[in-house]
């Protein structure tokens, strides 16, 4: 029995496509083991948002070398679709799939065995036509779940469409099914997930679904306390959602709503859809019928052409926003896009002030969230997540929570009072009780 080892860079979506894979792998007879227990093949499934994601890329090549030597190793992901030969020039690399190949790659390298030269298997991204239903599992105590894949937007900075191929979504009726198999198993809350999640609905180039009936037939499946929105893009978060999910039986309130730019000259360069007014009145929307609701942020410090009054005019928007975190990215030059090609490149240095700015401000906006929660009760689903003797959790609004360890918690909700603030900026609960919440 051949040992197969998986390593995941980037995003929720990944994770659950290599979850997916891995247990491809496990029907054909290979055994998953770490990545340090000498397999003889590892995948690695790769991102391409930014430079460093590249890099990661050919150091964890390097590591898998260094841990088994006549290993096969074979890439997938983002970066293998973009760039199948650079990546086929790394030392140490046995294969290279595309999007359309790495779902079927336990049968395009039938054996595993190693050639002289390595193998490229990757076609033009117009190939990407099929979903594939992807969903982890047994990785961490919530699951992440595929809807949708792909994009047809074109943001001047991105290459998810160049590396992922058009919109292209699972059925409502097949991701109820995969929902009840997923509770079968256990897991108690559910991340649905996407490239562009809100532009679910699309088959074949037809729209035949939408997002809010997906989340409304979600809501009805026994066996799942909780679903969580991952990511959705502002222009697509309707009233109709906000409403839903305020009223829902499951749907936390917590949406994670992508903004970039506080300019509107910035957005407008981005070739974002939306302007910074549509966002601030989403914001609004949410707070007024979910006041304790989560919202995080993401944000691209130093696109070329910001100036230092277009980066203030975005920190002080988002200051003033009623937000919860940010996630910073630090603008990054892909190649194939628009924004590469942009005048008034923003120096490396600036870009590196302005996100350590962005960065204290989340933190601040962290803290002052979690305090407005103090004092409440809240149920919390904890994970086997321990350190020093702690384990942690989170609220349904995304409070990470920490408590004495206690192998009966893992996996389990429990209603319980948030006291204080710990050093590390997470949320200390009164001694949990001996009951559980079963539901």
């Amino acid at each position: 029995m051949k040992k197969v080892a998986f390593y995941t860079l980037g995003c929720k979506l990944n994770y659950s496509e290599t979850s997916t894979i891995s247990r491809m792998f496990e029907e054909k007879g290979y055994r998953k083991v770490d990545f340090t227990d000498t397999p003889d093949i590892f995948i690695i499934n790769t991102c391409s948002v930014t430079e460093n994601a590249d890099k990661k890329c050919h150091k964890i090549v390097r590591e898998a070398r260094g841990i088994s030597p006549e290993a096969y190793v074979a890439i997938i992901g983002c970066y293998a679709q973009l760039k199948p030969k650079e990546i086929a020039e790394i030392p140490g690399v046995d294969a290279v799939l595309g999007a359309a190949e790495k779902f079927r790659l336990v049968e395009l390298l039938d054996g595993f065995v190693r050639a002289p030269q390595p193998q490229v298997l990757a076609s033009e991204i117009s190939e990407a036509t099929r979903f594939n239903t992807s969903y982890s599992l047994h990785d961490r105590t919530r699951t992440f779940l595929k809807v949708q894949d792909g994009c047809d937007y074109s943001c001047s900075f991105c290459t998810i469409p160049l590396a992922r191929g058009n919109s292209r979504s699972d059925s409502i009726q097949n991701i109820i099914e995969t929902a009840r198999g997923i509770a079968a198993t256990g897991v108690r809350e559910v991340v649905i997930t996407g490239v562009n999640t809100g532009d679910f609905g699309l088959q074949n180039g037809q729209r035949v679904e939408r997002f809010i009936d997906l989340i409304k037939n979600l809501d009805n499946v026994e066996g799942i306390d909780r679903f969580r929105i991952s990511s959705i893009e502002p222009n697509l978060l309707t009233d109709e959602i906000i409403e839903f999910v305020a009223t829902s039986r499951k749907f936390v309130p917590h949406f994670h709503i992508p903004l970039q730019s506080g300019s509107n000259k910035v957005l407008k360069l981005m070739r974002r859809r939306y302007q910074r007014e549509l966002y601030a009145e989403r914001v609004a929307r949410i707070k007024s019928l979910m006041p304790h609701c989560c919202i995080g942020v993401d944000v691209i410090v130093g696109f070329p052409g910001e100036t230092q009054e277009d980066f203030l005019e975005t920190y002080k928007f988002l200051n003033e926003l009623d937000i919860s975190y940010l996630h910073v990215f630090t603008y990054s030059e892909r190649e194939n896009t628009l924004a590469a090609t942009m005048p008034n490149v923003v120096p490396g240095n600036v870009r590196a002030d302005r996100s350590k700015m962005l960065h204290i401000l989340s933190d601040k906006k962290r803290r002052k969230f979690y305090e407005e929660n103090l004092g409440s009760t809240a149920t919390v689903l904890f994970e086997n997540d321990v350190e020093n003797g702690m384990m942690h959790g989170f609220t349904p609004n995304y409070v990470r929570v920490t408590a004495k360890y206690d192998p009966l918690l893992i996996n389990e909700l429990k209603s319980l009072q948030l006291i204080s603030i710990n050093e590390k900026g997470t949320v200390e609960v009164m001694e949990p009780e001996t009951v559980l919440v079963t539901g």
